[in-house]
């Protein structure tokens, strides 16, 4: 199966240049040829029945980073497995963003020893990264899922970061927060509204796990109110609480953690000027 014919097939359900990309993706990825080696026609000596398989999962809306078992986050590749989110480059943006506090100052400083939590950690790609950034942090991570956790805690060795990762479900009744333990508390919880379904692509729908995306319509917040109540408790006094969101519920979400009693609190837009992420201190005593 030559590259023309895979893209063209693709083309399908994809727009062209979507389909070139995907493509290119997977021979770069996979088979590690480049553009040059796709303009010589080295991909005519690749398996045909293999490259038809791949070409089948994808055109049945599978998306490519779980075909690929793999995706780039942060200049990292992280292990992706079905049953696991696909880590976007919005999430991308909170790390940077953590990391940049935290080596200015405005948080906990990135020379000290702190302890970091992340909730959700899906793939564990916030995780290991922040692990990587702040070596001198002990990082804790928790998910609900055990396929996410054994993906996550596999990322974590191949990566060569230390995270503990534990089996906790936020929205538990019973869950009891702990001593002030934590410096950093950073989450990309659920955010997706099932009215929103919709609107969104059937590779996201139909194949990522609608536990790790979706909250009720009547409740859009819900992940994140559970987390800040926690979290009030939790952290450290000045610690910080970090959030990914839905821009809809941007304001909302800035209001609730002012009626919580944090400080600072601060939203920031992604590379597409949505308000995407949300950040709050937990004030000092006097």
């Amino acid at each position: 199966m030559t590259y023309r014919a895979f893209w063209q097939a693709l083309s399908a359900v994809y727009p062209e240049e979507e389909a070139r990309w995907i493509v290119r993706l997977v021979m770069e990825t996979k088979y590690h040829l480049t553009q040059a080696d796709l303009l010589m026609g080295r991909e005519e000596q690749l398996a045909d029945g293999e490259l038809r398989a791949l070409c089948r999962r994808l055109l049945s809306g599978e998306p490519v980073q779980y075909v690929l078992g793999e995706t780039l986050f942060c200049g990292r590749r992280f292990l992706v497995r079905r049953g696991v989110l696909i880590p976007r480059p919005e999430t991308e943006e909170l790390c940077r963003w953590v990391t940049s506090e935290a080596a200015s100052g405005r948080c906990p400083s990135a020379a000290a020893s702190i302890s970091v939590l992340d909730i959700g950690t899906g793939s564990g790609c916030i995780a290991c990264t922040l692990a990587a950034a702040l070596p001198r942090a002990a990082v804790t991570a928790w998910d609900i899922s055990p396929e996410a956790l054994a993906t996550a805690a596999e990322n974590a060795r191949r990566i060569g970061v230390r995270v503990t990762f534990q089996a906790v479900d936020i929205l538990s009744p019973g869950l009891t927060p702990p001593v002030p333990s934590f410096d950093l508390i950073v989450s990309n919880p659920p955010y997706v509204c099932e009215h929103e379904k919709s609107q969104m692509a059937r590779h996201v729908v139909d194949f990522e796990p609608s536990l790790a995306l979706f909250v009720p319509d009547a409740a859009p917040l819900l992940f994140h109110r559970a987390i800040a109540r926690f979290a009030a408790q939790a952290l450290t006094p000045g610690g910080r609480l970090f959030f990914e969101l839905n821009a809809a519920h941007a304001p909302a979400a800035a209001d609730m953690l002012a009626g919580l009693g944090y400080s600072r609190v601060t939203l920031r837009e992604d590379q597409f000027g949505k308000q995407r992420f949300i950040s709050a201190c937990l004030p000092q005593p006097l």
